[in-house]
């Protein structure tokens, strides 16, 4: 197996699921908006603020579009979907995973927006954005996996034996 990308909205869990799967099944683990953050010498949210918006996907196109990393866990951000280069490279090198969950267990997880980097258009509601969002994610998605009412441990372990599933 290449690479396992997780994609899903913010609060979905991405990063700590990918640590914990790393972890599991001895890759290597990839935060792409940590990559984002080191290469451009900024926090997302100050990228956002100088580039905008448009801007930023820009950025984050350009970067998850040139990753190069092998058997490694990829948390990618919940925008990455936007970027058709990024998401025709990451899946090329792995295999992406829509970490799914409902509308109000994201509305639950998600304090302030802003502060997380969060690309939002003028008077957009994160409904809006959940809305807009989940098409793309079930686009690009090779498995859909629903995190509802689920641990992180069992998502791991659920995850785990899915994939050695697919490498049997």
């Amino acid at each position: 197996m290449k690479n396992i990308v997780l994609i899903g909205m913010p609060g979905a869990g991405k990063s700590t699921i990918g640590i914990v799967l790393a972890k599991r099944v001895g890759f290597k683990f990839v935060d792409s908006d940590l990559v984002i953050q080191e290469k451009e010498g900024k926090l997302l949210h100050e990228i956002i603020s100088e580039v905008g918006n448009d801007g930023f996907i820009e950025v984050e196109n350009r970067i998850n579009a040139s990753l190069d990393c092998n058997e490694s866990v990829i948390a990618t951000g919940g925008s990455v979907i936007y970027g058709e280069d990024a998401m025709r490279h990451l899946k090329e090198i792995g295999t992406v995973i829509y970490l799914k969950l409902s509308y109000e267990e994201i509305n639950k997880r998600l304090a302030n927006l802003k502060d997380r980097g969060v690309v939002l258009k003028e008077n957009q509601t994160l409904k809006d954005l959940y809305n807009e969002r989940t098409v793309l994610y079930e686009r690009y998605t090779d498995i859909t996996f629903e995190c509802d009412g689920k641990s992180i441990e069992q998502i791991v372990t659920d995850l785990s034996d899915l994939l050695t599933t697919l490498q049997n």
